[in-house]
């Protein structure tokens, strides 16, 4: 198995693409990849590095890739990330990877939301940015104007802009020259002790846990035996390589490389991204800064439906964490839902995707509860305050233990045209939004910074920020703080029961309006029993909004023609007892559409 590098490490470029969504990011990767004939041209195809089904049906990067391509003597390390705001810690980890970023922009749209929020991240990280405007072929590229609009926002020259076209190759070797010319090489010595970062890890049915490193110091290889530093586990390297773009086992990596490592670790949880790896018996001084844990943003309920049992949905879930560090989970219990999942997420995006694989890669059927977002809560107990996390609407305790509720609150920047700028900030305003800045990037487009609530844009926020815009609008944000807010907990009863999957929390002033639409919608959906079934919203024991399912009407009398009317009370008066009695102790049955109807977000705002 020969060594790939051959030219040491002067020789090394590690690089990355970062752009905002839908800019030619993996386009621009299949170039790279023809050019340096990576990939022949007869297994090349479009978006080669987009591995998943789901990647390629939605035309986005879910999860960072990363290959290794010779150029001009050169070892070229290429890691391709995700442009969605959901996805910047796939983002986060691969700038600590990589010494340079080539930053792309779409010479049609221009500079958006999470081209600014990415080049803050490079800048943050010290890399070397190579700027670029892709798409210069489309009949509306307007070049010129781009490289007016990324000096006066991301303070680069523009003679240091390069112009490409990704779909047709066009100045595409340019691209792989700027890298090998104006990209440090890394800083790293082979002879010191073994310090190598974990950027990224899969699991793989077969080999256990496969880790992706950058080799900081030292040398790893087959046989030596390495400890993870963090926790301190202990294992024997059994193969390193690098991905070409299929995984190509070497004898060696050296300071410097990117590559892989195969060490039989069976349970991915037992690698943390952003760790340090060493020798056992030869460590290194002390380990790399590492990466922040990647923080939950948004959390829903998961159960089980139709055929699928909980067992069923236990084992999805575990199988498809293994390859998703980001998604957590753990069991609850609802009275309305049964057994099911409380699942953790980095944005509503993650969320949908991590719901449709589980429903086409793991085949189960599954009702989601509404998303929500997760609460500081202070109590008071024996005149003492603690404060606690809540995850759950339903787990938010009595109201008079509470002193203070906080929410958390984030940084959004939306790039919208000029025009559009009274009708967003309407749109924000109504949110609880607080105006931050206001910054021209050219006579026809803004960038809008405000301080929202989490809470009020992970429903349909962007829907509406892209109706009002003419789907001209993007918008990326950022975790700011957690902020107190005159928040309520709404709860939904069912013929006098609370159903704690309808359970949400609400600033007070939309509680009645939000829990109105919820049983208007309920009061369709249920279907009617042989009694009168109240629906009510509450907050506390006050109720802000009622609805009355009437029950079912059976005509007792309907076979009595003429004789006493003594006859036909003593029928209804019958009736009467009975339904009154089957109140009682009737239970009403909520069918699974009504549950879908209810948390498919259609009246969750």
């Amino acid at each position: 198995m020969p060594e790939i590098n051959p030219y040491g490490i002067n020789k090394i470029r590690n690089f990355c693409i970062i752009a905002h969504i839908d800019h030619g990011k993996s386009t621009l990767a299949d170039r790279l990849l023809e050019i340096t004939h990576t990939v022949s041209s007869r297994e090349l195809h479009n978006q080669f590095l987009d591995s998943n089904p789901i990647e390629r049906e939605r035309g986005v990067t879910i999860k960072a890739k990363a290959v290794a391509m010779h150029y001009s003597g050169y070892d070229l390390n290429l890691i391709d990330t995700p442009g969605h705001v959901d996805f910047s810690y796939e983002v986060l980890k691969s700038l600590r990877a990589c010494e340079g970023a080539l930053l792309l922009v779409d010479a049609t749209q221009g500079v958006q939301a999470q081209t600014v929020a990415n080049a803050l991240l490079a800048k943050e990280a010290h890399l070397t940015i190579i700027p670029a405007i892709n798409k210069i072929d489309h009949p509306s590229a307007q070049p010129d104007i781009i490289k007016e609009e990324m000096k006066i926002t991301l303070g680069i020259k523009p003679e240091e802009v390069l112009l490409v076209s990704a779909k047709n190759g066009t100045n595409a070797d340019k691209v792989l020259d700027a890298v090998v010319e104006r990209i440090k090489p890394p800083t790293g010595d082979a002879t010191k002790p073994l310090q190598a970062l974990i950027f990224d890890s899969v699991y793989d049915d077969y080999r256990g846990v496969i880790i992706y490193i950058r080799l900081m110091h030292g040398q790893i290889k087959v046989g030596d035996e390495i400890i993870m530093m963090r926790t301190n586990l202990l294992y024997k390297v059994e193969e390193v390589g690098k991905f070409r773009p299929k995984m190509f086992a070497i004898d060696k990596l050296s300071a410097g490389e990117v590559g892989y490592v195969i060490a039989g670790i069976r349970n991915i949880r037992d690698v943390k991204i952003g760790d340090t790896i060493t020798h056992k018996d030869n460590r290194c001084a002390q380990p790399l800064p590492g990466y922040q844990e990647p923080l939950s943003m948004v959390f829903a309920g998961f159960y089980p439906a139709g055929d699928t049992d909980f067992k069923t949905l236990k084992r999805a879930i575990e199988r498809l964490s293994l390859n998703d560090a980001s998604f957590s989970f753990e069991p609850e219990t609802s009275e309305a839902l049964g057994l099911g999942f409380r699942c953790g997420f980095l944005g509503l995006f993650h969320m949908e995707i991590v719901k449709e694989r589980l429903e086409r890669e793991e085949d189960v059927e599954l009702v989601q509860t509404a998303p929500n977002v997760p609460y500081e809560v202070t109590l008071i107990e024996r005149g003492h305050t603690k404060t606690i996390r809540i995850n759950n609407p339903a787990d938010l305790p009595d109201d008079m233990t509470i002193k203070e509720i906080k929410e958390p609150v984030v940084r959004v920047s939306m790039v919208i045209p000029t025009d559009c700028i009274g009708i967003i900030m309407q749109l924000s305003d109504s949110r609880r939004g607080k105006t931050v800045r206001t910054e021209y990037i050219s006579p026809t487009r803004v960038i809008l910074t405000y301080d929202l609530p989490l809470g009020e844009i992970i429903y349909d926020f962007y829907d509406k920020l892209k109706s009002a815009t003419r789907g001209y609008a993007t918008m990326d944000y950022s975790f700011k703080d957690y902020e107190a807010a005159d928040l309520v907990k709404l709860r939904i009863l069912v013929a006098d029961s609370e159903v704690d999957a309808f359970s949400s929390i609400v600033h007070r002033d939309e509680a009645e309006s939000k829990g109105r639409r919820i049983i208007q919608t309920l009061r369709k959906e249920i279907p009617k029993h042989l009694f009168q079934i109240a629906l009510q919203a509450s907050i506390g024991k006050r109720v802000v909004a009622r609805e009355n399912i009437s029950p079912l009407a059976k005509h007792v009398t309907g076979k009595c023609y003429g004789g006493d009317i003594t006859r036909k009370r003593k029928l209804w008066a019958k009736q009467k007892e009975g339904k009154k009695r089957m109140k009682a102790v009737g239970r009403v049955e909520i069918p699974q559409e009504a549950f879908l109807a209810v948390l498919g977000g259609s009246v969750a705002v």
